[in-house]
């Protein structure tokens, strides 16, 4: 329990950190993609016995790379570039599941998310990764701002808006890959968009709405993760129901207001 909350610590503070920048750009849906992608990678993982973590990671970043290469070239519109890479790599995950000799527990705690497969190790790859993901969006916030609001006025600046997408898209994929032990594949979309969305509603500038929603994060992962261990909840669904209801409650709030 005191691992899943560190890690979950981790990821409440990093998740909303990128997914700000996802909404920002109306690429809501990549958070879905790589998770997809993170779950062919975890199948990948179970069959070749080897943490399903690096195996995540590293499919992830290699599909971010090409969903970013097939959305600058523009001979596909960005929605279907998701789509392909998301129907691709769940296709290829079932492959590999009818291959192995179909689900397990182990895979079930992956697409749900588990407080009790949450290892050492694991912990220790989730909050380095978390730590350098944090650094790397600190030490390059004007630049992924900029380029994230107006990407032509940032490349007519002098800015390399390539290269800070491409780091974009691999700070994404890392997130989401280090998210699914705890969130889950199915929900960790979730976790990197809905406190962005709450956040956004009170109407306040892009730093206090970053603020805001790790703390609408790291509000729904800390009562999730309780509620998860004492009524024996999937964690990843108990967390997200809690960031539905802080959803929820800011809508109401500020519709009162």
């Amino acid at each position: 329990m005191i691992r899943a909350f560190e890690a979950g610590i981790a990821i409440g503070v990093v998740a909303p950190l990128i997914g700000m920048f996802l909404v920002v750009r109306r690429y809501s849906l990549m958070a879905d993609t790589l998770a997809h992608v993170s779950f062919a990678g975890v199948a990948i993982g179970l069959l070749l016995k080897i943490n399903p973590i690096f195996t995540a990671i590293g499919l992830s970043v290699i599909a971010g790379f090409g969903i970013e290469a097939l959305r600058s070239s523009r001979r596909v519109f960005g929605e279907s570039v998701l789509a392909l890479f998301l129907s691709g790599s769940l296709a290829i995950a079932v492959i590999i599941l009818s291959l192995s000799k179909g689900f397990n527990a182990n895979l079930f705690s992956y697409l749900f998310g588990s407080i009790s497969t949450v290892t050492t190790t694991d912990l220790v790859v989730i909050v380095t990764l978390a730590v350098v993901v944090f650094l790397d969006v600190i030490f390059l916030y004007k630049e992924l701002f900029f380029t994230s609001f107006d990407p032509e006025l940032a490349e007519a600046s002098g800015l390399p808006v390539k290269m800070i997408n491409l780091t974009m898209v691999t700070l994404a994929a890392v997130a989401v890959a280090i998210s699914i032990t705890i969130v889950g594949v199915l929900l960790v979309g979730a976790l990197m968009v809905i406190p962005v969305i709450s956040a956004m509603q009170y109407g306040h500038g892009f730093r206090h709405t970053l603020i805001l929603s790790v703390i609408f994060s790291l509000v729904s992962v800390v009562l999730g993760l309780f509620a998860s261990y004492y009524y024996d909840l999937a964690s990843g669904g108990a967390i997200v129901v809690v960031a539905l209801i802080i959803f929820l409650l800011s809508l109401a709030l500020v519709k009162k207001n």
